[in-house]
């Protein structure tokens, strides 16, 4: 460079040194006439904090709710859900219209083949919907197209089963807004381009389960429920989960989930899925397959999850105490903790 470059250059930079100076000389008294001082100026602004010189949203809490708050959404999905952990209005929606087989098991609905929609109510009055839908092949782009029509958003979309007849998709649905009947209307929009069955039969309570439930339980560590015939057992993260700037429920969106399907002879067919952070997942795998347990599927969940977890989909059929134990070392490798009876 020349030398009258260089000086030109000089000159550049201290003009314009010059002209912020001024202008924040300029802006001074008119701060100062408002009462604005520096500290003020760098006040965060409602409902945001600072993080590394950067603004975000304050962390918001779910607050407690029962399931008359919900009535229009009921009305709206055409039928009723229930609470769990006083927070979640859940609603489930067993495909009782499709007939599956995998692996040459005949799937029952509560196995694989349940949507589950959710809605939780925040401090700051919002609603946040979460939930994961089973359709069919054909079924998938209508849904989908009704769904982004009514500004509901799809998160992941994937298999939970192996080698199934006919194909059948997963995919998971998520809002956030003020007016959760509107939000119920979109889920059902996309609900109407499915054969996703309307109101549940009314009948007497689940039949029995026919497997060794009690040596189920003594492997895991944890009490299971019986949801329509199908053995249930559940464990939640430990950590303090956020989707955006909302925090999750214990349990929402990040449960270990272990469903069994009894067969005959104490064997049984088991679909479930292990919620896991990034340095879990290794060992996760490991321990599954060790004990013959088959991996269908890893990804996410979740767009904007904190911490980020990732979910294993798995498969097997086998003697299931035998598929407790393989799976209590891959609960053992995760931060998780037994949700309980009813959860």
């Amino acid at each position: 460079m020349m030398a009258e470059d260089r000086q030109q250059d000089t000159r550049t930079q201290v003009t314009t040194s010059r002209r912020r100076l001024l202008a924040t000389a300029a802006l001074a008294p008119a701060l100062a006439a408002a009462g604005v001082g520096a500290a003020a100026a760098q006040a965060p602004p409602a409902g945001m904090r600072e993080t590394h010189g950067l603004w975000s949203h304050r962390p918001v809490k779910p607050v407690h709710t029962s399931a008359s708050d919900w009535a229009g959404v009921a009305d709206a999905l055409g039928r009723s859900g229930n609470m769990l952990r006083g927070m979640i209005y859940h609603t489930g929606f067993p495909r009782q219209d499709l007939h599956v087989v995998s692996d040459g098991v005949a799937v029952r609905p509560g196995l694989a083949l349940g949507a589950h929609v959710a809605f939780v109510r925040y401090a700051d009055g919002s609603t946040m919907l979460m939930g994961d839908v089973v359709v069919a092949e054909n079924e998938l782009q209508q849904a989908s197209d009704a769904w982004q029509t009514h500004g509901i958003a799809q998160t992941a979309l994937h298999k939970h089963l192996l080698s199934q007849t006919p194909e059948i998709w997963w995919t998971h649905v998520h809002g956030h807004g003020h007016d959760p009947v509107a939000m119920a209307r979109g889920l059902r929009a996309g609900f109407d381009r499915t054969r996703t069955p309307g109101p549940p039969p009314t009948g007497g309570g689940p039949p029995a389960i026919d497997l060794d439930v009690a040596g189920i339980e003594a492997a895991l560590g944890n009490k299971g429920s019986n949801e329509g015939g199908i053995y249930k057992n559940l464990f939640v993260r430990r950590e303090i989960i956020t989707d955006g700037h909302l925090i999750l429920p214990p349990g929402l969106g990040s449960t270990s989930a272990f469903n069994f399907q009894p067969l005959r002879d104490g064997r049984a067919a088991l679909s479930g899925d292990c919620a896991m952070t990034a340095g879990e997942v290794q060992d996760v795998l490991r321990a599954l397959r060790r004990g013959g347990i088959k991996l269908v599927e890893l990804h996410n969940h979740h767009l904007t999850d904190n911490p980020r977890l990732f979910f294993v989909h798995i498969w097997a059929v086998d003697d299931a105490v035998k598929i407790a134990r393989a799976l209590r070392a891959a609960v053992d490798a995760t931060n998780v903790v037994p949700a309980g009876v009813g959860d």
